[in-house]
């Protein structure tokens, strides 16, 4: 029978030469997440941090599971699956917090399924999982400059960091994306996306 948890991923890269960057603002949320419900994190078959909660709103509590990869963003799969299997929990209740280069930095869609676009953590995690049928909560990021060298200045933009007028606006921005991870918990994904996807 499968589980009744529910499973938010935070995608991102592990060590100290990636903290900060664009591509970690799913580590960033998840970490927020980890704050706000007392979860503390420990390894899982050195494939993730993992940690057990259970959220707490309006008197309803629900068990989740939080997990930020240790694989690297190409291989987010190998821990999304392992955890996913070991803790018998559905696709359609697993939440991928990651960024999005093709929203502007500050929006955030939240869908269940669909194509992982140029973004190879969701490449990963669709082929390990076998289906694109979890839910996203994706944070904008805004895109590099595109041209000749697209591909290259895509890269060293999301392993780049954030400015500064940015910067100040994070925890905002990390709060909401939370916010939108919990409500598809709690109150499912069409209300997420009317709450969030059409936001300025």
């Amino acid at each position: 029978m499968a589980s009744d948890f529910w499973l938010i991923v935070g995608l991102g890269n592990p060590g100290k030469k990636y903290e900060g960057t664009r591509h970690n603002i799913g580590f960033m949320c998840a970490d927020l997440l980890a704050q706000r419900w007392s979860v503390s994190l420990s390894e899982h078959k050195g494939l993730a941090q993992l940690g057990k909660g259970i959220m707490d709103l309006g008197g309803r509590r629900q068990k989740f599971f939080l997990a930020k990869p240790l694989t690297f963003m190409n291989d987010s799969g190998d821990a999304v699956a392992s955890v996913s299997s070991y803790y018998d929990i559905i696709p359609e209740h697993i939440i991928v917090i990651h960024d999005d280069m093709d929203l502007d930095f500050g929006r955030i869609k939240v869908k269940n399924g669909g194509s992982p676009g140029g973004h190879n953590g969701l490449k990963s995690i669709d082929r390990s999982l076998g289906t694109g049928g979890y839910n996203r909560v994706r944070l904008g990021t805004g895109h590099s400059q595109r041209g000749q060298h697209a591909h290259d200045n895509a890269i060293k933009w999301v392993l780049g960091g954030f400015a500064s007028a940015q910067k100040s606006q994070m925890d905002d921005f990390l709060s909401d994306g939370a916010d939108a991870a919990e409500m598809i918990v709690f109150q499912g994904i069409q209300k997420a996306q009317t709450q969030f996807n059409s936001r300025k």
